[in-house]
């Protein structure tokens, strides 16, 4: 999609592989994705007028979580325990479902989401989940196709409305204020803090135990 997307790409066009060997998570992690599990691309062309493209995260949050609530009604529990973690992850349970990454190609934004439909990797560093797990099949196309719509929606909205509605759905998905994180940035730094919101960018806000809030606008999070 990066090549596509320097070669005049039009906005709204989506790529899907059926199985993925060879892909890159954030800060250039190597993933793979099996058949039966979603691997997608599609690409934002940036106006003048639009908010920050590091916002399109919370777009493309929003809109993985909606495809997948609509999803999970039909499973046992619904979509109870379906929250979003900043900055890219959607859990389940508190176990990873999906990953967004976004990558810029001159004036477009590639967004790329994982979503395990099928089956979960077995990471090191945190629990993963799959929607066969809960007892939900669902085929990858149809997915694709369904999230494609709810994506073009919540553009519609971060382009002519502004982040607010974004940010203020996304915090209705996320965990709840006061939940116990761990940070780990850039530099190396770890730091145990509590959830407190979104400013007005969409970076992290952390509340540290003294009371005084701490601004995260890259690392990456984790539940305690």
């Amino acid at each position: 999609m990066l090549a596509l997307a320097r070669t005049g790409a039009e906005e709204a066009l989506w790529l899907s592989a059926a199985r993925q060997t060879q892909g890159r998570g954030r800060q250039g992690r190597a993933w793979s994705s099996p058949a039966g599990n979603v691997s997608a691309s599609t690409l934002v062309r940036l106006r003048p007028s639009d908010p920050p493209a590091p916002t399109l995260a919370l777009v493309a949050a929003v809109s993985v979580g909606d495809v997948v609530g609509t999803f999970l009604r039909s499973a046992p529990g619904g979509s109870d325990g379906l929250a979003i973690k900043w900055p890219n992850d959607l859990l389940l349970h508190g176990a990873k479902l999906a990953g967004i990454l976004l990558e810029r190609a001159d004036d477009a934004i590639v967004i790329g989401i994982g979503v395990n439909l099928a089956q979960h990797p077995a990471l090191s560093d945190r629990p993963t989940t799959s929607l066969a797990a809960h007892d939900v099949g669902v085929d990858p196309a149809v997915f694709v196709e369904t999230l494609a719509e709810a994506f073009a929606r919540w553009l519609q909205r971060w382009r002519w409305e502004g982040l607010a509605p974004i940010r203020d759905r996304w915090l209705a998905m996320a965990h709840p204020i006061g939940t116990a994180l761990t940070a780990r940035l850039p530099d190396g730094q770890a730091i145990d803090a509590l959830f407190d919101g979104l400013d007005h960018d969409g970076a992290l806000i952390l509340r540290l135990a003294g009371g005084e809030r701490r601004v995260i606008h890259a690392g990456d999070v984790f539940l305690i």
